[in-house]
């Protein structure tokens, strides 16, 4: 089911700060999402690339109501690996399948309280 580690999404109280910091590491800006608050502000989250094309991305935004680190993790479908493992009562289910810009996001803690974002379409 899981089928790799798409990115780690870190939160950053000044994000163009941490692009140019990241950047000057040898990372490179891949796509930026902005998106409304329930407050009517916006937040940003920006994936950066490794210079090994092969390598996960590095996730930066500044939704200060998500300051955990985000694990996310691709899956062919997120609603019919919601649904797959929906039964394994040891999944705490944090967020069921939602739409994106880019298709469905899930959250789960698995039984060691680890959280992983499930992505895919």
């Amino acid at each position: 089911m899981f089928k790799k580690l798409e990115c780690a999404a870190i939160y950053t109280g000044e994000i163009q700060k941490s692009i140019d910091f990241y950047k000057s590491l040898g990372l490179k800006q891949n796509w930026k999402i902005e998106r409304d608050l329930d407050n009517g502000n916006i937040w940003t989250m920006v994936g950066l690339k490794f210079p090994d094309e092969k390598s996960s991305e590095l996730v930066l935004q500044n939704n200060p109501e998500i300051k955990e680190t985000d694990i996310e993790i691709l899956v062919d479908d997120v609603r019919q690996t919601y649904q797959d493992l929906s039964p394994n009562r040891d999944i705490n289910w944090i967020k069921e399948p939602f739409s994106t810009e880019s298709g469905h996001v899930a959250v789960m803690e698995a039984p060691d309280k680890n959280v992983f974002v499930l992505v895919g379409k």
